[in-house]
């Protein structure tokens, strides 16, 4: 990988892992702010499939809904397809936490769950990129 390359993924790296953080920080001093949480889950999973994306060479489309990006990051590995379930029980929340047009309370249990999906998505692919 040239340092371009490296360069960009490092970033989208920085700025999921900022996410990540955000949200296991949130389940221990803001255990209420569970929309916050589930928010920061979906970010993290999403700039991780984007930093795949910019790995692979592949078009980053500037989209939040993570079963497209699990689509577009399979062409270049097809064992992303693996993690299309969870990809599609926590996209909504790029929405649906930020916004107050329908909003309804987050169970904690739920918001827990995004963050453990959120961390498999995270750890696949850290393990693809070697990050």
């Amino acid at each position: 990988m040239d340092e371009e390359t490296r360069t960009a993924v490092g970033r989208w790296c920085i700025k999921a892992d900022h996410d990540y953080k955000t949200a296991k920080l949130l389940l221990v001093e803001g255990p209420e702010l569970t929309d916050n949480i589930c928010f920061h889950a979906q970010q993290a999973a999403e700039k991780y499939l984007k930093a795949f994306l910019v790995y692979s060479g592949l078009h980053v489309e500037k989209i939040h809904y993570l079963p497209r990006l699990i689509e577009l990051c399979s062409k270049a590995d097809p064992q992303f397809h693996d993690l299309i379930e969870d990809a599609r029980e926590i996209t909504d929340y790029a929405a649906s936490g930020r916004y107050p047009d329908g909003w309804e309370e987050i169970p904690l249990s739920e918001a827990k769950e995004a963050v453990q999906k959120s961390e498999k998505i995270m750890a696949f692919v850290k393990a693809k990129i070697g990050f």
